[in-house]
């Protein structure tokens, strides 16, 4: 009513002549602008309430860290590497329920000192000043031979300043023998590794085109039976065909100025990429799954904690799937998204399902037919493992590609 009143009171105005009538148009005007900004300010103050109360709501139920999913552009062009994660966690730590200045619980202290800490919105271990800051993560029972003949290594570590640090990853058969060292910082990765026969192979490579200044990056490394291969933000930097088995390994930093090292979201995991495996073999473990069982299950696409953004290194199995879709253009699939029962299920729902249409947007990207793809999210509904023990919640957070 107060709409058509208005609208009413305007034409009556324009229907007069003179100055006066144009003066009170323009006072007109003026009055109304000034209703609506009163309005208008009103609006986004209410609105602004209802986001702040509806934050603090979702805060209570999540993690610290975690912040509102989100659907990932996922870029083609980063299916680079042949990086494939193991599946089978043997040691996992992303700092969640740590308290900040203490000593992270999961590790094991070699030298100077570290500490939990916040970098860059990410829970971290900071590692102090000092020469040879060194950790190793706590195995169970203290046992020195923990690594496999097949396993994967990775982290994210937090480069600040262009100069002023470095990191190593060395490997080691016993307490006192090392069997590899790899030496990285913002623009060089160098290595000293020992063969099985006892000789040693040296090499380095550059990384400044891709290390991401005052960002965090991505390191992964790979070890199979004898091949150690190394990559920085999916970019393999490091490939050694023939280097003897290690036992365990620790993470030291060095330092010079003024600087300080953090790494987070470490993950040691049984399992990994064939040797010498060829795409084709791939898929053909794919073709076969579908086959014997009607779907294909991985634990090999991640994300990032709390999100539904997709790792990079995830993009490699996306594509062995997308390759496989693309291939079988008729074919309908259901793509599943599991996890954990870390959290509740009014966080986990919904982000499992945010999770598997994330995949769908990759897939599509890379070419499949939306038409055929249907995201479900079944949060931590149906495991199929022990939630109780970090091994069984790792089988738990999988993807399911259901053929319909």
């Amino acid at each position: 009513m107060k709409k058509i009143l208005f609208i009413m009171t305007a034409m009556l105005v324009l229907g007069s002549t003179g100055a006066n009538a144009q003066g009170f148009l323009n006072k007109l005007k003026e009055k109304a602008k000034e209703k609506i900004s009163k309005k208008i300010e009103g609006t986004v103050e209410e609105k602004a309430k209802e986001v702040v109360m509806q934050d603090a709501e979702e805060a209570e139920e999540a993690p610290a860290e975690e912040a509102k999913p989100v659907i990932p552009q996922a870029k083609g062009e980063a299916v680079k590497s042949d990086f494939v994660p193991g599946s089978v966690v043997i040691f996992e730590d992303n700092l969640q329920g740590e308290k900040m200045g203490e000593f992270p619980s999961k590790w094991d202290l070699i030298e100077n000192n570290v500490e939990v800490a916040k970098m860059n919105g990410k829970m971290a271990i900071k590692f102090e000043h000092g020469s040879n800051t060194s950790i190793t993560p706590l195995i169970k029972d203290g046992n020195k031979k923990y690594l496999p003949e097949v396993y994967t290594l990775e982290f994210d570590f937090f480069v600040s300043a262009t100069e002023g640090h470095s990191a190593y990853i060395l490997h080691q058969e016993t307490e006192q023998d090392w069997v590899s060292e790899i030496f990285f910082n913002h623009d060089n990765i160098n290595w000293r590794v020992i063969k099985p026969n006892g000789d040693q192979t040296d090499g380095n490579a550059p990384t400044e085109s891709f290390i991401k200044q005052n960002s965090w990056n991505h390191f992964a490394l790979s070890f199979n039976k004898r091949a150690l291969k190394v990559y920085i933000n999916n970019h393999r930097v490091m490939n050694i065909p023939n280097a003897k088995a290690p036992s365990w390994f620790y993470i030291r930093t060095e330092f010079w100025e003024d600087h300080v090292d953090y790494i987070t979201n470490v993950r040691l995991a049984k399992g990994g990429v064939e040797l010498y495996q060829q795409n084709a073999q791939t898929m053909t473990a794919i073709e076969k799954a579908i086959a014997e069982t009607g779907k294909f299950v991985t634990n090999n696409i991640l994300f990032d904690t709390g999100k539904a953004t997709l790792k990079q290194e995830s993009m490699a199995e996306i594509q062995k799937v997308a390759d496989y879709i693309k291939k079988n253009p008729k074919a309908r699939f259901e793509v599943q998204g599991h996890t954990d029962n870390q959290g509740s299920d009014k966080v986990n729902d919904p982000l499992s399902q945010q999770r598997a249409e994330a995949i769908v947007a990759a897939l599509v990207k890379m070419g499949c037919d939306e038409f055929n793809l249907k995201a479900v999210g079944k949060g931590s509904h149906e495991p199929v493992a022990d939630n109780k023990t970090a091994e069984g919640r790792a089988k738990n957070r999988r993807v399911e590609f259901i053929k319909k």
